[in-house]
C-alpha cells in the first residue's frame, strides 16, 4: 500500500529507454577483427568466419 503523503519519483530518461537503444563503449583486446553484415538463416542470423578460428573463443558486438 502506498502513503498517500508519498511522491513518486520518474525514472531517468536513460532509465526508460529501451536496451535496444542505448548505445555503450566497449574496450576489447584481441589478436584480429573482421567486420561483416550478418545474413538470414532460417529464425536466426549467421556470420561465417575464417576456418583457422574454429576452436577460438569469439565476441560479437552489434554496432548499429
Amino acid at each position: 500500500m502506498t502513503d498517500k503523503n508519498q511522491t513518486e519519483t520518474p525514472l531517468a530518461e536513460e532509465e526508460t529507454k529501451p536496451v535496444s537503444q542505448a548505445r555503450v563503449k566497449f574496450e576489447v583486446y584481441g589478436e584480429e577483427m573482421i567486420e561483416k553484415e550478418v545474413k538470414s538463416s532460417g529464425n536466426s542470423g549467421r556470420i561465417y568466419l575464417p576456418p583457422n578460428w574454429v576452436g577460438h573463443t569469439v565476441k560479437i558486438i552489434k554496432v548499429e
